[in-house]
């Protein structure tokens, strides 16, 4: 009997002791995945498995209410610099648990022998200090704060972002091409989405690729020809397009502070003598242009059908479609009358203006 307890409480330590199996960061629940639609199961920033790094991920909102998940606190980072984002919002998966707990209370393992998510060093929460510092003696690290670790994450981006490019253009953007090239519908067109989870969910649910034993294709060919697709091929795409509108890498929109680059799609710019904004959709253009008409010299706009850019007090416009752009409810620009009244009556528009009808409080309205 003695032997029994004895062999029974030895058993019982072994499987509490994370140092004596291989720590994963996969779920052994079933996820918990907040983001609405079929994109849901995947990183908004950068397109990775939410399940497959759920021990890693966090939560936030968005100034709209809209839910984001990420597959690290790197990509929760790189969001913040983009949004508006309330930190008090922000929730992370507790190791142990995984049950999503508030960030800003949790305790951070940060540097420890787990293998980190998008990041050269890895952060792991926990709900207690406690658990932090059994993690942190097994298996390395220093016990943090929400505010420290983020920090940390701040401070390490442009690292990681070398780092993980530079293994993109070795490997994943190259095995991306090729399956694109080989299995994939050629129609497929990435600024139809306005973030790269959506693109990787279409490509899976509409069987866009196939590989050529007629499977879906996994996890690893899945991400590699949705990065390939979203961060190459697009902007080549559009470097090899006349008469689009160019934007930089660093070009904000002053309204919302978003990426406007990120949404070619719905670049709009605003000229004046000297210097010129852009911005992610008509809609913020005109919040901007309603506040600082005087010494503008052009403003042109992206046509929602040819991609090209068109003059925006010539364009027509269609308000309160069933379509939207970055900031959600948006306001379409169309060269053509006809083409716009098409729209208009296909996407349950609610009215078509010209670019002297649009009002500043129809504009404000759709927020």
């Amino acid at each position: 009997m003695k032997k029994t307890t004895l062999f029974l409480g030895t058993f019982l330590l072994l499987l509490s002791s994370p140092s004596l199996f291989a720590f994963t960061k996969e779920s052994t629940l079933e996820p918990l995945l907040l983001q609405s639609g079929n994109h849901k199961h995947w990183c908004s920033v950068c397109g990775m498995s939410i399940k497959m790094n759920y021990k890693t991920s966090h939560t936030s909102k968005l100034p709209s209410g809209k839910n984001r998940q990420y597959c690290s606190i790197r990509c929760l980072a790189l969001d913040m610099l983009e949004h508006k984002i309330n930190v008090n919002e922000v929730k992370v998966i507790d190791v142990l648990n995984e049950e999503l707990i508030d960030a800003r209370t949790a305790f951070y393992v940060v540097g420890s022998d787990v293998k980190g998510t998008m990041t050269k060093v890895s952060k792991l929460a926990f709900i207690n200090t406690e658990s932090a510092e059994d993690f942190s003696i097994e298996n390395g690290g220093e016990v943090v704060s929400f505010d420290k670790a983020i920090n940390i994450a701040n401070k390490s981006l442009e690292s990681d972002i070398q780092m993980i490019n530079k293994k993109k253009k070795k490997k994943i953007y190259p095995m991306g091409k090729k399956i694109f090239e080989n299995v994939c519908n050629k129609d497929i067109e990435p600024n139809n989405y306005l973030e790269i989870n959506e693109l990787k969910s279409a490509i899976k649910n509409k069987n866009l690729c196939e590989a050529k034993n007629g499977e879906e294709l996994k996890e690893k060919e899945l991400q590699a020809v949705s990065i390939y697709l979203w961060e190459v091929k697009r902007f080549e795409d559009l470097a090899k397009a006349d008469n689009t509108i160019k934007v930089t890498q660093n070009e904000k929109c002053p309204i919302c502070g978003m990426f406007v680059y990120k949404y070619p799609k719905w670049a709009a710019q605003i000229f004046y003598a000297n210097f010129h904004f852009s911005f992610d959709g008509v809609k913020d253009m005109m919040k901007y242009y309603f506040q600082h008409k005087d010494g503008i010299s052009k403003i042109i706009v992206t046509d929602y059908y040819s991609q090209k850019a068109i003059n925006a007090q010539e364009a027509y416009y269609v308000i309160g479609s069933d379509v939207y752009g970055p900031m959600g409810d948006e306001i379409i620009p169309f060269k053509n009358e006809s083409e716009a009244k098409t729209f208009y009556i296909d996407h349950k528009g609610v009215k078509v203006l010209n670019f002297i009808d649009i009002k500043k409080e129809e504009v404000n309205k759709l927020d």
